[in-house]
């Protein structure tokens, strides 16, 4: 007999946006798991919100609207997951530990890593589980790399060069954005290149490589005033004022001994023969190459994946929900999924790149 669906209420979950795109979708085809109820800030938006998933998913979703405890305390809810913009993740994931329900949350995990330690901390002393929204550890391409590595054959590890571009179409930190990603100039709100692009990413090339032991960046910002756009991708007139680079670079060893480098841009027209992510594992007796003219992140589309020289079979996705699905079965199943402990080890190596840009110094991990 299969044992029963864990009941999942989903903070955040309104209509649009990354929950209604990736996560629900996610959670929704995940057998393990059942929607049972939502929460949002308003009593109409909420109740929307439950209209349609009770539609799609065939039986009754609670809705919920204000703060978290309501929905962290429902005896129908096993599970919070906490999809809101990270200044809000802290109180949001504080009341569903306090409930002492396990809960999910997206990265980066609350605005900083103060929010980041806090929520980690006190999820180990309830003893509640947590599920981290960093799923590109569950891209086919990552798992079929881990398998190589594991295997030995590249040999040891020697080097690992990355190169990610977030083009200036996305929308996101560049010299114009939608009016919906305002926020994420702002370093204060959590949502910086830094912050999601090299947080998804080295979350992954760390899971696969080690951690590191030294560290030491350099950034830029090139696009002082950006232009922000209206839903019809039509000038507001609005300027606003990022306080975060746009292009970042770093170069460290890992534990184990190898070498890495890195360079992040954002803002750069995706112009035809501009390369949008490119990452290349040297061993010993064999490398890894992993490489995309179409987007410069593996948790949202499989990059081609090169052993040798040889392109390597791997299933493909049609699009992010397709890891966070991935992601909340390992979590179902009890292991392989990211923890709040790596979202800890993550926020490290971000720190690290900040003090070492600002200070001009090689930070030891």
């Amino acid at each position: 007999m299969s044992p029963k669906p864990i009941k999942v209420g989903v903070i955040g979950l309104s209509s649009t946006g990354w929950a209604a795109n990736a996560l629900a979708p996610g959670l929704i085809n995940a057998p393990s798991f059942s929607l049972t109820a939502v929460s949002t800030t308003s009593a109409t938006s909420a109740d929307a919100s439950a209209k349609k998933y009770s539609d799609i998913v065939g039986h009754p979703v609670k809705a919920f609207h204000g703060d978290a405890s309501g929905i962290a305390n429902d005896e129908d809810v096993d599970l919070v997951a906490v999809s809101v913009k990270a200044p809000s993740h802290k109180v949001a994931a504080l009341a569903v530990i306090e409930a002492g329900k396990d809960i999910f949350i997206e990265w980066p995990v609350g605005a900083n890593s103060k929010d980041t330690n806090e929520i980690a901390a006190a999820a180990k002393s309830k003893g509640v589980k947590a599920l981290v929204g960093l799923q590109g550890r569950h891209s086919p391409a990552i798992r079929k790399i881990k398998e190589i590595l594991d295997s030995g054959k590249i040999g040891q590890v020697r080097s690992s060069t990355l190169m990610a571009l977030v083009a200036r179409e996305i929308g996101m930190w560049g010299p114009v954005v939608p009016e919906r990603f305002v926020y994420a100039l702002e370093a204060s709100a959590g949502a910086t290149l830094l912050d999601i692009g090299i947080g998804h990413m080295f979350e992954t090339v760390t899971h696969l490589l080690g951690d590191f032991a030294t560290l030491s960046a350099t950034t830029a910002q090139h696009y002082h005033d950006v232009a922000v756009l209206d839903d019809n991708q039509k000038p507001t007139g609005q300027t606003v004022h990022p306080d975060a680079p746009d292009q970042i670079a770093f170069t460290g060893l890992f534990k184990s001994g190898a070498i890495s480098s890195a360079i992040f841009r954002a803002g750069l027209p995706a112009t035809n023969g501009r390369k949008h992510f490119l990452w290349e594992i040297d061993g010993e007796e064999g490398s890894i190459r992993l490489a995309s003219d179409e987007i410069g992140f593996f948790s949202m589309k499989n990059p081609d994946l090169y052993l040798n020289g040889e392109l390597v079979d791997v299933p493909q996705v049609s699009g992010p929900s397709d890891n966070v699905t991935s992601a909340w079965e390992a979590f179902a199943q009890g292991e392989g999924h990211a923890t709040l402990e790596d979202a800890v080890r993550t926020r490290r190596i971000l720190d690290a790149v900040t003090k070492s840009a600002q200070e001009g110094i090689v930070v030891h991990l």
